[in-house]
């Protein structure tokens, strides 16, 4: 698959900038921003009529860019941080921009008085680590064992430092550069690990005096916005109540909140959701159309794919696909992890279409696993420099794609805070 993207039409509005944290590969800032592919199936233009900009290739649409534009990023894996500068600096954005560096000791510099963060910052993001709180794990919550870049420590060294208490540095971001509005996003997991989504929430209340009005948290659907994908998140928005006009804030403050001032994007696909007019969950066939098999194909990103033997069922990622339904939560794991593009029944496959037509038996490659979280195809993951040399290898590909904030989810929170951010911040 291969897509000349061209130049979107840019916004004529005012710049909107965004401070992003937890950055990984940007699905955040990708979705922030806009200006990226994704197949038509993925918006519902009755709903979203100003969601596309124009039709491209192979049933894909470019979305309209957005008024945000990152203008700090940062992240502790050097993968995250070269695949992330090599497609933003296609949209002319220096690379000194993303920090690789623990958001601990970025904002320690900043207490050290170096100027760390940009001014004039509107909105701060961050996917702030979920590992702790994640069902697949071994849910420490805040008594992580791991310090701020992942190193395991001894249970007597934990502290606000480690890996599960780093929203409270995000929280120290927030209270530093001011914005009007911030985001935080985390797995489902963290609902129901005992009460620590209220603690999260009244510690992000606290903020610089209990300045900011968090609203309460929502879990939102991937697939209930156009990903094909099964993957929950929590999402937490605050919003400054001195930039709030007097209106806005009253109506914030409501018991039911007016739905023309709710911040949470409404659904546009109805697979958990709803209601009138909800389009039907986007299928990974659909996605996956077009797709050259990996030994056919010019994509590094999809020549690639997990050669892990099959592990049993009991293990994770040994089923495959549904190419008529939604994909799997793609998680941030490689090799053995990895769910299988079509398995033979001899492995308990019952899919046999593709195997029929004599493919092979294989799992997904890192461009499937990236078109499933809606990533667009030009997005360059699996990057050669040479013989078996990468920027970003085949295994680091699937563990920052699976890190990732699906970018089409960030695309509806973002356009939804855009069609709000005159009536919030009205004078």
């Amino acid at each position: 698959m291969s897509l000349e993207m061209g130049k979107p039409a840019q916004s004529e509005a005012k710049t909107l900038n965004v401070l992003s944290l937890f950055s990984g590969c940007g699905g955040m800032d990708i979705g922030f921003e806009g200006a990226f592919a994704v197949h038509s199936d993925s918006v519902n233009e009755l709903l979203v009529p100003d969601f596309i900009d124009r039709y491209v290739e192979n049933s894909f649409v470019l979305l309209k860019p957005t008024k945000f534009r990152t203008v700090f990023a940062n992240d502790i894996l050097p993968e995250a941080r070269n695949a992330w500068t090599d497609y933003f600096r296609a949209r002319n954005r220096p690379e000194n921009i993303y920090h690789l560096e623990s958001i601990v000791d970025l904002v320690k510099r900043h207490g050290q008085g170096e100027a760390i963060f940009p001014e004039n910052t509107d909105v701060v993001t961050g996917g702030f680590p979920c590992q702790d709180f994640s069902l697949a794990g071994k849910r420490r919550g805040f008594g992580s064992h791991k310090d701020h870049y992942g190193r395991t420590i001894e249970r007597s060294e934990a502290s606000v430092e480690t890996r599960g208490q780093l929203y409270m540095w995000l929280k120290e971001v927030v209270e530093i550069t001011r914005p009007k509005i911030f985001v935080a996003e985390n797995v489902k997991g963290l609902t129901n690990l005992s009460n620590v989504k209220d603690i999260i929430q009244k510690d992000f209340e606290s903020i610089n005096g209990n300045g900011y009005l968090v609203l309460p948290p929502k879990v939102l659907h991937a697939a209930d916005y156009g990903v094909p994908q099964n993957r929950e998140r929590v999402i937490f928005i605050g919003i400054s109540k001195e930039s709030l006009s007097q209106k806005a804030l009253k109506k914030l403050n409501s018991r039911n909140i007016d739905e023309n001032y709710d911040p949470y994007p409404p659904p546009t696909h109805g697979y958990t959701a709803r209601g009138k007019n909800l389009k039907k969950p986007v299928t990974l066939g659909a996605v996956f159309r077009g797709l050259a098999e990996p030994g056919e194909s010019d994509d590094p990103s999809q020549q690639y794919y997990s050669k892990a033997r099959f592990m049993g069922r009991h293990c994770q990622g040994q089923k495959e696909v549904d190419l008529d339904g939604i994909g799997p939560t793609i998680r941030a794991e490689h090799h053995g992890n990895i769910e299988y593009r079509r398995l033979s029944a001899t492995n308990g496959g019952t899919k046999t279409g593709e195997l029929d037509r004599g493919l092979p038996e294989r799992r997904l490659t890192p461009r499937e696993c990236a078109l499933i979280q809606t990533f667009p195809p030009d997005y360059n993951f699996v990057t050669p420099t040479g013989k078996r040399r990468f920027i970003v290898s085949p295994s680091a590909a699937y563990k920052i794609i699976g890190n990732a904030v699906p970018p089409l989810l960030a695309y509806n929170i973002a356009k939804r805070l855009e069609s709000l951010w005159e009536r919030y911040f009205a004078v």
